[in-house]
């Protein structure tokens, strides 16, 4: 097994199989794309590991963007989906399966992870996604801290149909750094994972968080007033260097301006090339951080967590802000007591934007399990969702998060093959991935010990049968 995953790495790592990449329509990266230097110096080696053209039929279909085909069929090669309908005829040499009585889905894209920079084993020594030494460390990257060896990514993909993650740092800071996109893929690197062409974004966090930690050492903020004067300070000088850098590029000089790498980023979000992930979980302060972005010349893509957007669903949707959320995980803090189970389901039905997102190693194996409770507390509360809807809360939504749903989160011809066959309904806590391909690729297969991937950490565990 070690053998065929090391095989396998080497073949993503060094160009084994089709590049895919996320096409002419995929925002640039970072700051400086196309100006006057390399806005990233860590670009993504990512290749497709090689597939077998395959049809899979008979099966009851969730598109991702909300639609449904029962006895249907989809057709993918090359990395890409080719067709997805009913009664397609299987072309020579394509492995066909029969689905009865099974759902194929999207892969799930989860928009708040920090795997790989908390890996497995949880000891002190993995813990990379916090920089607590400062509360603004723009400068910060997260894929220099990721472990591509975590076994939580194997978990994620076999467990939970994880096909595709944004790996973030944590929410100690104001400014905690930016985050990555990864393909959920086994490879020796972190640029061997690096989703090809999806936009880098920054971590912000407000509230609780960084007024406990830097308050605690006797320094600013202390408090929420603190939190937002830090923020503005810094988006001030920010806007100051990008006018600079703009002059510099425009007219030219003997000098360039000194480059800073946390000015770099705060400049990629105001050109609106880097998105911005807002830690946060009162209704009032994400109003306020809304008002924050338009004053200092940006936009806050999504709030994570934010247990109270239920509250302000009207100005979320008219500001374009999408709302990450849990389905029941709250109370654990003061700021996170004014949880409802409908959270997500009232944001939907008032037209914003808003997703499924785990924020935990466990819970990003049973994401499709928390939308199911999503589903069950809006019907109780009259507000029934068809379950196809409730994908998009897994599929095209979370990738418009991440700006990378022209080339994947739903089953639409000439997007990425990420499929996951599931061995029931997907909605059921009895269903588990039996087949899932990344860009048509398949990666985990329940029925075929070679394709039941397990890590170092794992061998001999229980469960884990025979594998040789």
């Amino acid at each position: 097994m070690l053998a065929l995953a090391a095989g396998l790495a080497a073949c993503a790592d060094t160009g084994g199989g089709r590049a895919q990449s996320a096409g002419a329509d995929a925002p640039r990266r970072g700051p400086g794309a196309g100006k006057g230097y390399d806005h990233d110096p860590y670009p993504s080696t990512y290749r497709a590991y090689p597939g077998q053209p395959t049809l899979v039929t008979n099966v009851t279909i969730y598109d991702g963007e909300g639609g449904r085909i029962d006895r249907g069929s989809v057709l993918f090669r090359d990395g890409r989906i080719v067709e997805v309908g009913q009664s397609i005829a299987a072309p020579a040499g394509v492995t066909v399966i029969d689905g009865q009585g099974k759902w194929v889905t999207p892969g799930i894209i989860d928009v708040h992870s920090h795997l790989g920079d908390y890996p497995s084993p949880g000891v002190e020594a993995h813990s990379d996604g916090n920089e607590m030494t400062g509360p603004v460390t723009a400068e910060v990257w997260a894929e220099h801290s990721v472990w591509p060896q975590d076994p939580g990514f194997s978990r994620a993909l076999t467990n939970g149909g994880v096909t595709t993650l944004q790996i973030l740092p944590g929410s100690a800071n104001l400014m905690g750094g930016r985050s990555v996109t990864l393909k959920n893929v086994y490879a020796r690197t972190m640029q061997g994972m690096k989703f090809p062409g999806a936009p880098y974004g920054l971590k912000m966090a407000c509230g609780e968080n960084p007024k406990r930690v830097y308050g605690s050492k006797g320094r600013m903020p202390s408090t929420r007033m603190g939190n937002l004067a830090v923020d503005r300070a810094t988006w001030l000088r920010a806007r100051d260097y990008d006018r600079k850098w703009d002059r510099y590029e425009k007219d030219g000089g003997d000098e360039p301006p000194t480059r800073d790498l946390a000015m770099d980023t705060l400049r990629g979000v105001l050109d609106g090339e880097i998105l911005v992930h807002n830690h946060c979980y009162r209704a009032d302060e994400m109003a306020i951080v809304m008002d924050m972005a338009q004053e200092m010349g940006y936009k806050v893509t999504a709030f994570h967590h934010a247990v109270e957007s239920y509250k302000i669903a009207d100005l979320l949707k008219a500001r374009g802000a999408c709302s990450a959320v849990w389905a029941d995980w709250y109370g654990f803090k003061m700021e996170s007591y004014d949880a409802i189970g409908e959270n997500l389901a009232i944001l939907d039905r008032q037209g914003a934007c808003a997703m499924i997102h785990s924020d935990d190693a466990n819970g990003i194996q049973r994401l499709n399990q928390e939308v199911a409770k999503v589903m069950a507390s809006a019907r109780r509360a009259g507000m029934p969702v068809t379950p196809e809807h409730a994908w998009t809360w897994l599929g095209i939504n979370p990738a418009r998060a991440l700006g990378i749903d022209q080339v994947t989160g739903s089953l639409k011809a000439g997007k990425m093959a990420d499929v996951v066959l599931w061995n029931g309904d997907p909605f059921s806590v009895y269903t588990r991935p039996e087949k899932v391909w990344v860009d048509g690729a398949l990666l985990y297969d329940a029925t075929n010990p070679r394709l039941r991937p397990v890590s170092d950490f794992e061998l001999g565990q229980p469960g884990e049968g025979d594998v040789k």
